[in-house]
């Protein structure tokens, strides 16, 4: 073969040899791969975001439920203060009556005593 025939030889060889490398699928454009790679981890980016919601809700529950027992609670201590003040004014209240009956009993005996007393004065001056 002549020189230029061996060189188009050469030429057309390597030509054919891109071309059915090209063909085969395997080398994408490089947009391409990255546009790929990001849609695969936007979707398990969406994934772990669906998954963090269903977390959120769940303790949004849970806290409701907490938040709701500790109102129930703090109305029933509420209820068992105002009892336990309610007790403690009638008892104060029984109390002060009991000294104040005894007083009272005490206040008369003493007039009594001081009625007598008196008389007793008076006869013995007399």
């Amino acid at each position: 073969m002549e020189r230029p025939a061996w060189k188009a030889f050469i030429i057309v060889i390597s030509i054919a040899v891109m071309l059915t490398g090209g063909c085969g699928g395997q080398n994408e454009p490089p947009s391409v791969k990255k546009s790929r790679a990001i849609a695969a981890e936007n979707i398990e980016l969406r994934k772990e975001l669906d998954r963090r919601s269903r977390e959120i809700e769940k303790l949004k529950g849970q806290h409701k439920e907490e938040i709701d027992e500790q109102k129930q609670l703090l109305a029933e201590c509420l209820k068992e203060k105002d009892i336990w003040q309610n007790k403690s004014r009638q008892n104060i209240r029984s109390q002060v009556k009991g000294v104040l009956d005894t007083v009272l009993e005490e206040n008369k005996k003493l007039r009594d005593e001081n009625t007598r007393l008196k008389a007793q004065i008076e006869e013995f001056r007399i």
